[in-house]
């Protein structure tokens, strides 16, 4: 019996549904993004946007439906703060809010207010250790830094996301005593619950979603978790899951260091893992992927999930064997879910080592050529050695030539 985890699109697995495990989960019921790739993704080493690209970048999100972007941080360059403008005068009347990104400064917050965004993302140091050894501030001045800069914010009508670095390796009753003196004598509209270096479990995030909604049980928290540990996405979901309101994350996964959660896996999972729709034209997950990291000149893992390039080619002769089966009727066979649903080219069959007796029949016949099945298998034979020759896939001018083709 099929359900939400089956559909003409995708195919996941019923396990995700049973009542048990629904019972663990409480996403919210308008869960948004806040797209970090125009600051945190331009700290990926080696990534630089000029004015132009961002705001190309920024109309692209919008396009996707991402609900926030974070334009960058004005105080960096004219020519940021020059985009950030732009990208609130393109973006205007669309359902796309602008951020900025700052430092808990009077200054930084003047130089936000002009560029005309709606909200500031405003960052201080969290962690006692980090405060005391790579700041070298007292304890005391990240507390009163933040009062001061997040009134003023308030005062000049700014949305404020409150941004505690390093927060998640800080003493958690020091952390929260901090955020509590932020919220009641400086101003906070909604807290970043940041994993600076990625080094939550997934496992530990309810808990940590628990222990702060006893503190703080209506304000909107944003996971912004990096993927050092390969945890990005993971512990976003799992955060989200817990009832969190607003996920920061980036295109593919750009950003410091291992970068940041993917925007395109964790939407994915949760339209298809868990029936949780946020409204994006997933259609166009692979355009932007390719416009953003092409700017951006990092290459991408050819099987990345999503959009990897060669994501849906097919070597094995397996594979070939169920697309020439199940194919055309019943593709989520091949695939968890159609190329469609994220705008990827169509599975097709490629030549190689891996290929078998289906994929010689299956470029014979592409070819117009007739064979036994003993030329067949010899033919079979030339391919996985020309591969093992060459250490790659075959063209088909190749496969030409070994089949003997004119």
């Amino acid at each position: 019996m099929s359900g939400p985890w089956e559909t003409d699109m995708w195919f996941t697995s019923p396990w995700n549904f049973d009542k048990e495990v629904r019972e663990q989960v409480n996403f919210d019921p308008n869960p948004k993004l806040h797209d970090v790739t125009l600051r945190d993704g331009e700290q990926q080493t080696g990534v630089l946007f000029n004015k132009d690209e961002k705001v190309r970048i920024a109309e692209a999100l919008a396009e996707v439906g991402i609900h926030r972007i974070e334009a960058g941080m004005p105080v960096v360059s004219k020519q940021d703060e020059a985009a950030i403008k732009e990208i609130v005068k393109r973006l205007e009347g669309s359902n796309t809010e602008v951020f900025s990104f700052a430092r808990c400064m009077a200054d930084d917050v003047k130089r936000s207010v002009d560029t005309g965004v709606k909200g500031i993302v405003m960052e201080v140091p969290s962690s006692t250790h980090i405060i005391e050894r790579a700041y070298k501030w007292d304890l005391n001045k990240a507390i009163d830094t933040s009062v001061k800069a997040t009134q003023y914010a308030k005062e000049n009508g700014l949305y404020v996301c409150f941004f505690p670095i390093d927060f998640s390796r800080a003493p958690l009753d020091w952390v929260l005593d901090m955020l509590k003196k932020v919220a009641t004598e400086g101003h906070m509209d909604s807290l970043a619950i940041v994993d600076t270096f990625g080094g939550l479990a997934p496992h530990t995030v309810p808990h940590l979603i628990k222990k702060m909604r006893e503190v703080f049980p209506d304000t909107p928290f944003e996971p912004h978790f990096h993927d050092d540990f390969g945890m990005g996405v993971a512990n976003t979901l799992m955060a989200m899951a817990a009832g969190c309101q607003v996920a920061q994350t980036s295109v593919t996964g750009l950003g410091e260091r291992a970068g940041n959660c993917a925007y395109e896996e964790l939407a994915l999972a949760m339209k298809t893992m868990y029936d949780v729709d946020m409204g994006l034209k997933t259609e166009k997950f692979v355009e932007t992927s390719r416009l953003v990291t092409g700017l951006a000149n990092v290459a991408v893992p050819p099987n990345r999930c999503i959009v990897g390039e060669k994501l849906y080619d097919i070597e094995s002769g397996i594979i070939v064997s169920w697309l020439k089966n199940a194919g055309k009727d019943f593709p989520t066979e091949l695939v968890p879910f159609r190329a469609g649903l994220v705008g990827q080219t169509e599975p097709k069959p490629v030549i190689g080592k891996g290929s078998g007796i289906d994929s010689i029949v299956w470029f014979l016949e592409e070819l117009g050529i007739k064979a036994t099945q003993e030329e067949m298998m010899a033919l079979l034979n030339d391919v996985k050695e020309k591969a093992l020759a060459e250490k790659r896939l075959l063209t088909m001018d190749e496969f030409k030539e070994l089949a003997g083709a004119n």
